[in-house]
């Protein structure tokens, strides 16, 4: 006897396009069984669901995120919906009002793209929030970060300040910092700052609200990313613990930034439709931003002819980093926006294949290990298409970024550049794996819109009517597969998950309206209606 049977469906496999079944039952947390429904009458089942004709999918996945970012900036002043400098002001002295004299205000997610300036605060303009409290707000991407006197005074940060590897402090023409930091150097405000979730009981309401809402969204994966440099403390034993009480709605990989000693997945344990949470990739950051104009190009911005970005480490370092993680047992997962931080990338993997095979590696000892993961990917040229092509990768991408990037793209690379940005279909002709994600607190977790932006290629509101770069739209079928199908291929859990296939974990999505058959336009607004873990319903819509 089967614990669940979905009768009355349109449940699509996603193992091949267009493949659907009309029911499907579950027993002991995986799929026992998909045929029609006339089949289904001969199968007896503890509970029987009616899905009245909606759409059921595997369950949905983001596969790079910071969770824990996220939940800290839910305790901060939200810039996002900021259009001026006036606003931003207005907002943090808001807050300035209601802590005391001498704490510390942060304001998150700002866009200096969005504001009707297009550019960064001034010192002035900071300080015009308090001289008293010490200010930074940060922007959306986390790659640069501005600051008032007092935050900058409270930093150590005065004339001639030097900043170390890997960031950068903007001084006037005098020496005098102008309150505007990038990269590695945001971190002296991020090891000063009180952690506002160090409140084990604040923690956990707000983490427990978020991971319901994502279960709401249809997600039953997760990969989060521990980011040191700016304090975004991944802690594995916080989901156990969660798991532990019976309160994770979702499975979670958590990705660590510093060496690790790598998780060994037993047979028993791959096979455990239960088991939630497991550590992941071993990340590193190469490179910074587009928005920021920090991400590492060939060759220099349009907007900005003195500035090719910046890389985070020489070759060198880059190479001995990634192989240090690969021999230490990890699986790489490497930041990588521009082309220059490509290229190094794919040098550095090269390098580090052959260097392991030197060292007595077998093809087949090579073959068994996780794929490289390499996350953004938003510039490529045919060069670097036929490098990926002959490596064990996967590439994690956020199609979301497209909404907001297409506004201001061409003018930061050139109409020459161009093409070769967000080239999702281009990657996908080529046989490249693609993964979907948001990279939240960036951009918001839910994966229907990630896939609205990779079948449109619209911002939305609708913007551009026919769509940036409308030859590089992916299918609805192949966009779906980015948030389903082809994220287990990065953690090896392909055989359990990412398909609806007899065997495998019945992690399921069901949708208010069928994806295939509605204007793509409409798929952002789709509601989830339901979401089973291992066949369990851990959100059903009101």
């Amino acid at each position: 006897m089967l614990d669940k049977l979905f009768i009355n469906g349109e449940i699509y496999s996603m193992k091949k396009e267009g493949e659907k079944f009309q029911s499907l039952g579950v027993k002991d947390g995986k799929i026992t069984f998909l045929g029609t429904d006339e089949e289904a009458k001969n199968v007896s089942s503890k509970e029987l669901i009616d899905l009245k004709g909606k759409m059921m999918i595997p369950g949905m996945a983001d596969a790079h995120l910071h969770l824990y970012a996220y939940c800290q900036n839910l305790t901060f002043v939200d810039l996002s919906k900021v259009h001026n400098i006036n606003e931003m002001i207005n907002l943090m002295k808001e807050k300035v009002k209601n802590v005391k004299k001498g704490d510390w205000v942060k304001g998150v997610n700002f866009d200096q793209s969005k504001w009707k300036e297009n550019r960064f605060p001034t010192l002035e303009e900071m300080d015009s929030i308090s001289k008293d409290n010490p200010i930074i707000i940060k922007r959306c991407c986390l790659h640069a970060v501005v600051a008032n006197s007092k935050a900058l005074k409270m930093a150590g940060i005065g004339k001639n300040y030097q900043a170390g590897s890997g960031g950068i402090v903007e001084l006037d023409k005098d020496g005098m910092p102008n309150g505007i930091l990038r990269e590695q150097s945001t971190k002296v405000f991020d090891d000063i700052l009180p952690d506002p979730l160090k409140d084990i009981e604040v923690q956990k309401k707000i983490m427990q609200d978020v991971l319901n809402d994502m279960s709401s969204k249809g997600i039953t994966t997760i990969h989060t990313y521990a980011a040191k440099i700016w304090q975004y403390n991944e802690d594995i034993n916080i989901y156990k613990n969660f798991e532990k009480e019976g309160k994770l709605p979702l499975r979670v990989t958590v990705c660590i930034d510093e060496l690790f000693e790598p998780e060994i997945l037993t047979k028993e344990k791959l096979n455990n439709p239960y088991r939630k949470v497991q550590l992941g990739a071993y990340k590193i950051f190469s490179d910074g931003s587009m928005g920021s104009r920090s991400a590492a190009l060939k060759k220099p911005y349009s907007d900005d002819p003195q500035n090719s970005g910046f890389m985070l480490f020489t070759q060198e370092e880059l190479n001995n980093k990634i192989l240090t993680g690969y021999e230490h047992g990890l699986q790489p997962a490497i930041h990588a926006i521009g082309d220059r931080a490509l290229d190094m990338t794919l040098a550095a993997i090269e390098y580090t294949l052959k260097t392991t095979k030197e060292k007595g590696m077998t093809d087949e000892e090579q073959k068994n290990r996780l794929p490289f993961r390499i996350i953004h990917v938003q510039m490529i040229d045919d060069d670097l298409l036929e490098r990926m092509k002959k490596l064990p990768l996967v590439l994690d991408i956020q199609p979301i970024f497209l909404c907001t990037d297409l506004h201001w793209i061409e003018d930061r690379i050139g109409k020459e550049r161009l093409k070769g940005s967000f080239a999702l279909k281009t990657m996908e002709k080529a046989g490249l794996i693609q993964t979907g994600g948001s990279d939240c607190p960036v951009e918001t977790y839910e994966p229907l819109k990630g896939i609205y932006a990779a079948v449109t290629r619209q911002d939305m509101e609708g913007y551009p009517t026919e769509g940036f770069l409308p030859e590089e739209r992916l299918s609805v079928y192949e966009a779906l597969c980015m948030y389903t199908k082809n994220v287990p291929y990065a953690t090896g859990q392909e055989s359990v998950l990412g398909t609806l296939e007899i065997g495998k974990f019945a992690d399921l999505t069901v949708l208010e309206k069928n994806l295939f058959k509605i204007d793509k336009k409409e798929i952002k607004d789709i509601k989830v209606e339901q979401t089973y873990v291992a066949g369990n319903c851990v959100f059903m819509i009101k």
